[in-house]
This record gives C-alpha cells, sequence and structure tokens, in this order.
C-alpha cells in the first residue's frame, strides 16, 4: 500500500499500514498479488512477481538510493521514510504513478534502461513536488507535473550530466510539438491553468502541455534567477512553507516573487511577451524554451544522420556506413526515428533501404525503439516488415505501446489488418486499454462491417463497439506518440 507496513499477522494473512502525513485521497492505493520484494537499498526495495524480480533487481539494484541522494541535496529530505516500487503487469493503464513510499510502474519499462532511468526519476522527484505539495484542483495538474518535470531534469543533470539531460529533454520537445501539430495552437487543453468547461475532457489533460509546457515555465523562472542553484533554494523553501498541503499557482509565483524581491522590483511578471498571465492562460506552445546546446555531442549526430537519409538524391551506402546505432543511446535512437515519423510518408526507395540497412539490427532492440520502427512501416505502407507489426501487438498489451500503432494501422490502408489482430487479442488486454482500441477501431465505421471470425477465438462476440458515437462527439484528442509517466 502507499503507505508505511505496520505489521502483517501471517495466519489471519492480514496487513496493517500506516501514513502519518496527510496525503490527498488520488495518493491512496493498494496492489495485491503473488509479489516477492527484494532490498536494493538502505531505504528501498522492488516488489515484483517471481518472474521479473532478477531483472528488476540488477537494474534497480544500488541506484536508487543514488537517485534519492541526489534529489536532497537539491530540495531537502525525503520525508515518507521508504521509497519501494512495485512492477506491475504490462497490462496496467499509465506507465507509472508516485504513490507515497511505493511507487507503481508498468514492468514494460523493464525493457529499456533509459527510459526506465527518466521514469523512475520522474516518480522520485514527485515525493516533493506532487505528493508533499500538491496541486489544489485538476486544471492546473502543471504545478506537479511541470515541478517534477523540472525536478527530474536536475536530478539527471547531477547524477548523468547535462548531455544526457538535453538529450531527453529534446526528444521530449520534439513530441510537445509533434503533440501540438495533432491538436492545434488554439487548443484549450495546451493552456497550463485549463479550464474543465464544455468540451474539455479531464483526462486529456495527461498530456505533454502539462510535462513539457509546464516544465518550460518552471525552467523560465529558473533562468531569471541567474543561477539555478539559487532556484534550487526557492524550490527547497517553497517545499518548506507549503509541505502537507494544496496550492494553486498564484502560491508559487508569490512565492517566487518573494524570495526574490529584486526581481519583483523588475516587474519580471509582466515582462512583454513573458507574461506570466500569458504563460498560465495562453494556448500554444510555450512562449520560451530552454537551451540545449550541452547535448549537442549527443543530439548532433541524429541530426546528421536524419539529414543523410532525407537528402536527395539519396546515398544509401553512405547513410548506412556513417553511424552504428548499436553504439547510440536510446533516447538518440528514438529521437532519429521520431525525426522519420514526422517526415512520413518517405520515398519507396528510402524505407526499402532503412529496412535494408536497420529492421533487423531494431528487432533485437528494445520496445521503445521497436514501436518506432514499426509506426514507420505503417505510416509508409511497408508490407514486407508488416508481419513484425502482428508480433508485436500479439506480444505487447501496455497502453504505450498499443495504441500508437492501432492509431497509425486505422488512420491508413490498413484498419482490416487492425481488426483481425485485435479480434486475436483481445482478452489479453486490460478493460480500459480494449475500450479504448474499440472506438479507435470504430472512427468512421458506420456501420461497421462484418468481420468473419472463423478463424478467431470464439470469444470475439464480446467485442462490441458500442461507444464509436460518444468518443467521436466528444471531441476525443489523439495522444499518438506520448509516453508520459503520471
Amino acid at each position: 500500500m502507499s503507505a508505511t507496513q505496520s505489521t502483517y499477522l501471517e495466519e489471519e494473512g492480514v496487513y496493517q499500514f500506516y501514513m502519518e502525513y496527510p496525503v490527498p485521497a488520488y495518493l491512496v492505493a493498494l496492489v495485491a498479488g503473488d509479489l516477492i520484494h527484494a532490498d536494493i537499498g538502505p531505504r528501498s526495495r522492488v516488489w515484483a512477481e517471481p518472474c521479473l524480480l532478477p531483472t528488476a533487481i540488477s537494474k534497480l539494484s544500488g541506484i536508487v538510493e543514488r537517485w534519492l541522494t541526489a534529489a536532497e541535496s537539491l530540495y531537502g529530505p525525503y520525508i515518507w521514510g521508504r521509497y519501494d516500487i512495485v512492477f506491475l503487469p504490462p497490462s496496467f493503464p499509465i506507465v507509472a504513478m508516485e504513490n507515497p513510499c511505493l511507487t507503481f510502474i508498468i514492468s514494460s519499462i523493464l525493457e529499456s534502461d533509459e527510459f526506465l532511468i527518466i521514469d523512475v526519476i520522474h516518480e522520485v522527484a514527485h515525493s516533493w513536488f506532487g505528493n508533499a505539495v500538491t496541486n489544489a484542483t485538476w486544471e492546473e495538474m502543471w504545478l506537479s507535473e511541470g515541478l517534477a518535470t523540472y525536478a527530474q531534469r536536475r536530478i539527471t543533470t547531477e547524477t548523468y550530466g547535462a548531455a544526457f539531460t538535453c538529450l531527453e529533454t529534446a526528444f521530449r520537445l520534439d513530441a510537445l510539438h509533434r503533440q501540438m501539430k495533432l491538436l492545434g495552437e488554439d487548443n484549450p487543453v495546451s493552456k497550463l491553468q485549463v479550464k474543465l468547461e464544455p468540451g474539455v475532457n479531464p483526462s486529456n489533460l495527461m498530456n505533454l502541455f502539462t510535462y513539457e509546457k509546464g516544465y518550460c515555465f518552471v525552467y523560465y523562472l529558473s533562468q531569471l534567477c541567474g543561477d539555478p542553484r539559487h532556484f534550487d533554494s526557492f524550490l527547497r523553501a517553497y517545499i518548506e512553507k507549503y509541505k502537507f498541503t494544496s496550492v494553486v499557482a498564484q502560491d508559487l509565483l508569490d512565492s517566487f516573487l518573494n524570495f526574490f524581491p529584486e526581481l519583483k522590483e523588475q516587474c519580471v511578471e509582466s515582462k512583454a511577451g513573458l507574461e506570466f498571465e500569458r504563460w498560465l492562460n495562453a494556448t500554444g506552445p510555450p512562449l520560451a524554451e530552454p537551451d540545449l546546446s550541452q547535448g549537442s555531442s549527443l543530439t548532433r549526430p541524429v541530426e546528421m544522420l536524419f539529414k543523410l537519409w532525407t537528402t536527395e538524391p539519396l546515398d544509401s551506402v553512405a547513410a548506412a556506413s556513417s553511424v552504428d546505432l548499436t553504439k547510440w543511446r536510446t533516447f538518440q535512437t528514438v529521437l532519429f526515428l521520431d525525426r522519420l515519423l514526422d517526415g512520413s510518408p518517405l520515398p519507396h526507395e528510402v524505407i526499402k533501404k532503412l529496412s535494408e540497412c536497420y529492421s533487423s539490427q531494431l528487432d533485437s532492440m528494445n520496445a521503445e525503439i521497436r514501436i518506432r520502427w514499426l509506426q514507420i512501416v505503417v505510416r509508409n505502407d511497408y508490407y514486407p516488415d508488416l508481419y513484425k507489426v502482428r508480433r508485436f501487438l500479439e506480444n505487447q498489451m501496455s497502453r504505450m505501446y498499443t495504441i500508437p500503432l492501432y492509431e497509425d494501422l486505422c488512420t491508413g490502408t490498413l484498419k482490416s489488418f487492425a481488426l483481425e489482430i485485435f479480434y486475436q487479442t483481445q482478452n489479453q488486454l486490460h478493460p480500459n486499454l480494449r475500450k479504448t482500441i474499440q472506438q479507435i477501431l470504430s472512427q468512421g465505421l458506420n456501420p461497421l462491417p462484418a468481420i468473419d471470425t472463423t478463424a478467431v477465438t470464439t470469444d470475439t462476440p464480446a467485442m462490441v463497439l458500442e461507444d464509436k458515437v460518444s468518443e467521436a462527439t466528444n471531441g476525443a484528442i489523439s495522444l499518438r506518440d506520448v509516453n508520459v509517466s503520471a
């Protein structure tokens, strides 16, 4: 449970837990199952099903304490006593959740070391920003997510260096701009202070604006201070002042200006084009973005390789021999593939040569990389690799991997292929995920065409597309290409 275990009566199978601090109701959580644990640090252990525990131990042993110590050096003592992690089945519908004392995280993320690092550190950061000090309303989720993302990147800079942090930030900001193109710059959910009014679905607030636009605003505030360490001092004071309470944006901004009276005298909150009010209430992209030049040693090779593959006439020999992807960081590879996704559909010669060069290499890489290559395959109708899409969807039950592929399959010419795979795999999916895929498959189908189910499971009639109208009329937005942790 998201609390400290105090007793366990083995004869009765009764566990008792205790939480000495006030927490918002949404942070109270239970998990039950065939779970065993192992210590990975002086105040941390992992819980997982027996088949997963050795991998979890090998990935996290020793380093969680390193992250907690780095966070404490920036933002003050860790107040929750224990920081344990439970790995949940791939069908769990979100990537991670910052429940006090016990972070929930999807087991699929164990495939990728770098995504595991970022996701766990993000949840560590929530121990200060979100759990200790909480946003008072869902309309201001950025207060938890923007600050936690900023703190996450301060922690990764301390532990892995500025270049790694800039690479991860570049990857996320690319995704933010991709989401902006999908939604449009005047979409109300692109505000930091989103108003929950007719036409705005609260579930759509879990988007990259909450995280990355929120991060950009917090980063902008840190730059006003001149030195991020001065801003760290302010955040420590902010945590101490509002600990175990819920706040609104004005609380944060008033505290900021009071902590830095010289900035208040300069009226930085009213600086033309960068007014705090505009940051909070204007739709569209961030008003300013961070300088990521310290990551150029990692991002420049990505840009060069992308240019080689997209410059006409294509010199596939030069492009293929310029870089060994197996030597790249995961975030470099996903950034490269995301750029190719943005440029799709690609000329047939390019996609054919890309497949010849990289497809078999990518097969052995983690799911974060494979999903992007398979999206490229789908968006380019590259049939020779289509069997890999089927194989992936037959084995991956995670929302973050299945939704992007189904969205792309149904946007193009492959909806019948998607329907066939879904009928065969639906009983393995989490009910919420199954419903979401039903809605994706049903868009534009009126009436639903007859499907030959003789070759699939006998339970296929359970797949009823009854919610197709409600989703379409609710103005649902696509979060394609987005992988966020809570």
